[in-house]
Order: structure tokens, then C-alpha cells, then sequence
């Protein structure tokens, strides 16, 4: 039986790997205390126990605020380990999977991001997970790296989860509506996954992965509220009156043309996949 490892083994996305992973593959899902993809002693040690076909990385320093504050610890895991996993992999002809971010973008455009667009992080999250692209990309050449965007699911910490809590204790939330992006629902992004491995697919490079669709974080907030009945009022405001650490790009939605195109892979539109996903998250 194919052995595929999950790192981040307890994030929203890996727990959607797991909610439909196929009783035909072993799936081995480990976290930092199991597996510490900054130590490539331990990644050596783990990679010759088990015989690996694929490593899905889903580990990440994911903290976009907190980056700014701890730009080393961002970039160990997000660059230094994306390096690490890369030469195992390279190393035991381990096909990656790697899960990267439109915060590789500066937001200056208004079209959607393609593949070929240059990136230019704004801070130290996207930053560091651009070097870990591009570690990939000149160790590799068996290698998915799949960007994706605004995630969420029934699993973990995430916008959707956030704005449930907050409409059950509030009267009132404030959301800004001046960035733009597409909401992704984490168990479209596994499902895609899924179907590169069943298709043994050998299409390698880079591809961009979210729902189809755009929207503010104020309009996915009044759809979210919508879906969950709330009477909760739902305030737009700039990104000014929440000041943050870290800079966001103002517009970073993804073009899936390609991906579409390449995986023949139909993508839902965010709207119909949000009505899903809150079902499940209630």
C-alpha cells in the first residue's frame, strides 16, 4: 500500500485529507512533536522508516501578524522546512505536494493572479513562503506547489468558525471591505489534492487553487450571517480602523484557469460552497 504523509498533520486541511482519504492509501499525518520538518536529521530518520510515495505539506507558520514580530521562526518552517522536505524528497524520489498562499502577492492588480505573474510579498508571512516555493522549485523537479487562498472549514481556527462565535455573542461586528480575495473551502483544496494522486498525474509545477468568485471579507461575513440566520448587524469598514501588523494585498484573488484546464477539475463558486461548509460547522 502507497504510504503519503501528511505534515501539519493537525491543521484544517490535513484534518480534510483525512475526511476523505481513501482506505486504498496509507495516510500517516504527523505534527511538529511527531516530525519537525526545520530538522532535516529528523526528516532523513522518518523518510528511511517509511517508505514515502508522496508528502503533502501542510505545515506552515500561518500567524500573518505574528510574522512580523518572529520573522525567524515564519521563515524555519516556511522556508527552512519547505528546503528540508524538498531534499528528502529529492533524496527517496518522494513526489511533494506543497501548499503555498496569494500572500505571495502585493495586491496591486485587478485581475486575477495567474502563475505567471510576479510575486511581491508585503510581509514576512508571504515572504517566507515564497522562498520556500522557490527552494522547491530549484531542488525539485517532482513537485505540486498549490496556492490557495482565505481558507476555511468545520475544522480548526478560521473565518467562517470566527464570525459563527462572534454572531452568537454580539449585536454587532465590524469587518473590513476593502480587500478582496476568494474564500476557499479546505475540503475542495483536499479533494483536488486527492485527485493529482489518483490521477498519478505528472503535470508538475506551480498551480492556483480556490473557489471561483470574489468577495470582501465584509461580504463573506453578510454571506456567512445569511446562512446562519443571524440577526447579528454586520458593519463594513476600511481596513484603516483595524490596524494590524502586517500589510494585507488589498486584491489577491487566484486564476484557476490553468489548474481547471491541466486536472480537467470542476471548482465550485464560493457561494455554493460556503452553504456546505456552515451546515456542518453548526
Amino acid at each position: 500500500m502507497m504510504n503519503i504523509l501528511v505534515t501539519g498533520g493537525d491543521g484544517q486541511l490535513a484534518r480534510c485529507i483525512k475526511d476523505i482519504a481513501s482506505k486504498e492509501l496509507n495516510f500517516i499525518y504527523t505534527d511538529y512533536l511527531a516530525l519537525d520538518i526545520t530538522c532535516l536529521s529528523s526528516l532523513e530518520s522518518f523518510f528511511k522508516a517509511h517508505p514515502i510515495a508522496y508528502c503533502i505539506n501542510c505545515a506552515a507558520y500561518t500567524a500573518v501578524d505574528e510574522a512580523e514580530s518572529h520573522p525567524e521562526a515564519a521563515f524555519n518552517i516556511n522556508e527552512t522546512g519547505a528546503k528540508n522536505l524538498a531534499l528528502v524528497c529529492k533524496k527517496h524520489d518522494t513526489i511533494l505536494i506543497h501548499i503555498s498562499t496569494d500572500f505571495v502577492f502585493d495586491g496591486t492588480k485587478s485581475t486575477p493572479y495567474t502563475e505567471l505573474d510576479s510575486p511581491n510579498p508585503l510581509g514576512v508571512y508571504g515572504a517566507s513562503k515564497l522562498q520556500g516555493e522557490k527552494h522547491i522549485q530549484s531542488i525539485l523537479s517532482k513537485y505540486f506547489i498549490i496556492r490557495t487562498s482565505w481558507l476555511y472549514s468545520e475544522h480548526g481556527h478560521n473565518f467562517v468558525k470566527t464570525m459563527l462565535r462572534l454572531f452568537q455573542e454580539k449585536d454587532l461586528v465590524k469587518v473590513v471591505d476593502d480587500q478582496i480575495g476568494s474564500p476557499t473551502y479546505a475540503g475542495d483544496l483536499a479533494l483536488f489534492i486527492h485527485r493529482i494522486i489518483a490521477l498519478k498525474s505528472t503535470h508538475y509545477g506551480l498551480y492556483h487553487f480556490s473557489n471561483l468568485g470574489a468577495t470582501t471579507w465584509y461580504g463573506f461575513a453578510k454571506a456567512i450571517q445569511a446562512l446562519s440566520k443571524s440577526t447579528t448587524e454586520v458593519v463594513a469598514v476600511p481596513t484603516s480602523e483595524f490596524p494590524t501588523k502586517a500589510l494585507r494585498p488589498s486584491y489577491s484573488v487566484l486564476d484557476t484557469t490553468n489548474t481547471q484546464e491541466v486536472f480537467g477539475t470542476e471548482i465550485e463558486s464560493w457561494e455554493k460552497r460556503l452553504s456546505k461548509a456552515v451546515s456542518r460547522c453548526h
